[in-house]
């Protein structure tokens, strides 16, 4: 019989854990089965935040991660990481997404819509906002601002990186891989600070970055759905925003609103530096279109 391939696929995780479950105590076989069937949660949640969905304590959560043969909670989320990330293909991200989205073109639309309501829902957590607000401080104070981000997130790096020099923010994208990077890093220095778009796995170019920003004390704020609880030790500040669904294609709309919002609060930051700035691009422009001196300036 062929398979559904609609089914979860079993993981690593999920044959350790059902190779414990019979030596565990009841408690942690509660436990155990929450690991495995609330991934998500527990990868963005700290001990007492799963202990709290799971109706249990956080000593609970850290003895049954131990039970399971882990060292700590965060060498647990590393594995759970690694099954969410590693065994799923693009190709079988497109075609989970199609089960549920079908042929029909209204029906896609729905559904990512409906992705992107939930997004938005979560950047207006309590939580999100006191972090949000973290973040533009760390931004706004830095002499100059480098936006990581590769793949599409690339995309988003070099806009951001636009926008934020267009308020008077001076800013650089890192939006390369590879040893292309190294040229780009070469500008980071004290007093800057790091924005970075990053998600499992935890790519070369990503660690490196962290190093650089470690070692020249440069905060980074971190945009990510995953990656947050296996750096958070290394970053000044976590700003997690959905992406869709597991093993589905990744959408990118929550995070869109999110760097919009950064360039609106940064701007009332800067303040007549950001008008300044705004004026002299538009300057710019009619230098090499005159159709642009119409539009005017803030100043004229």
């Amino acid at each position: 019989m062929a398979s559904d391939d609609s089914e979860e696929p079993q993981t690593a995780f999920d044959d350790r854990v059902e190779a414990a479950l019979e030596t565990l105590p009841p408690a942690e076989q509660r436990m155990a089965r929450f690991f495995a069937s609330q991934k998500q949660s527990v990868l963005l949640g700290s001990a007492a935040e799963i202990a709290a969905l799971a109706g249990t304590s956080d000593a609970t959560v850290v003895r049954t991660a131990r039970s399971l043969g882990f060292e700590s909670l965060a060498a647990l989320r590393q594995m759970l990481l690694t099954d969410l990330t590693g065994t799923v293909s693009p190709g079988k991200r497109l075609a989970r997404t199609l089960q549920e989205t079908g042929n029909d073109s209204a029906s896609a639309l729905r559904h990512v819509v409906g992705l992107h309501e939930s997004a938005l829902e979560a950047l207006k957590r309590p939580d999100m906002e006191a972090a949000f607000a973290q973040s533009i401080d760390i931004l706004a104070r830095a002499n100059r601002r480098h936006i990581f981000g590769i793949g599409p997130s690339g995309a988003m790096a070099d806009y951001a990186s636009l926008q934020f020099n267009r308020i008077g923010l001076t800013s650089s994208a890192l939006s390369v891989s590879g040893v292309a990077l190294a040229d780009r890093l070469l500008w980071l220095a004290s007093g800057d600070a790091v924005l970075m778009m990053a998600y499992a796995p935890f790519y070369r170019e990503v660690e490196i970055v962290l190093d650089q920003a470690a070692l020249h004390d440069v905060p980074v704020v971190l945009i990510s759905d995953n990656l947050g609880p296996l750096v958070a030790d290394r970053v000044a500040a976590t700003l997690p925003v959905p992406r869709g669904k597991a093993d589905h294609l990744a959408t990118h709309g929550g995070t869109m609103v999110l760097l919009e919002a950064m360039i609106i609060a940064l701007a009332a930051k800067a303040g007549e530096t950001a008008f300044d700035s705004l004026d002299r691009l538009s300057t710019l422009r009619g230098a090499i279109d005159k159709a642009w001196v119409k539009r005017g300036t803030r100043k004229k």
